[in-house]
């Protein structure tokens, strides 16, 4: 099963040139045009692997509000924060990832799988850490 990127950006041409990205890179993906859109998707849409979001867009919500807000309500989200301007200390929840802009759609890609990747490999481990209270050896 592919995995699920929802791609948040306000500028049409910057989020098609994503998606085409991560398509070609194998994944799904659902789009959304600002935080207030994303987050009725994100609650629509279970099956959603990974969240990249630009910053600035209009709505009530901007992109840091956003991977907060998604990263709270679905903890086992990837979300992946980018913009042209540099992320300040505490803009960001914790285990997300940061990308400048401009930015390969490649490797925005690459980074979201890996992302992905780990917090599966979490998902799988915790069992076992709840039970022994340890990580496995």
């Amino acid at each position: 099963m592919r995995p699920v990127v929802l791609i948040v950006d306000d500028e049409v041409l910057i989020r098609l040139t994503a998606a085409d990205g991560f398509i070609d890179a194998g994944f799904a993906v659902l789009e959304a045009a600002n935080g207030d859109e994303a987050l009725a998707v994100l609650e629509a849409n279970p099956t959603v692997d990974a969240l990249f979001t630009d910053v600035n867009m209009p709505g009530s919500i901007d992109g840091f509000e956003l991977a907060r807000a998604a990263a709270e309500r679905w903890p086992s989200l990837a979300v992946v924060v980018s913009s042209g301007r540099m992320a300040r200390p505490g803009d960001l929840p914790l285990d997300t990832a940061f990308i400048a802009k401009p930015y390969c759609p490649d490797a925005a890609a690459s980074i979201v799988r890996r992302l992905i990747d780990a917090r599966r490999s979490l998902a799988d481990i915790r069992p076992a850490i709840r039970l022994t209270g340890a990580l496995p050896r």
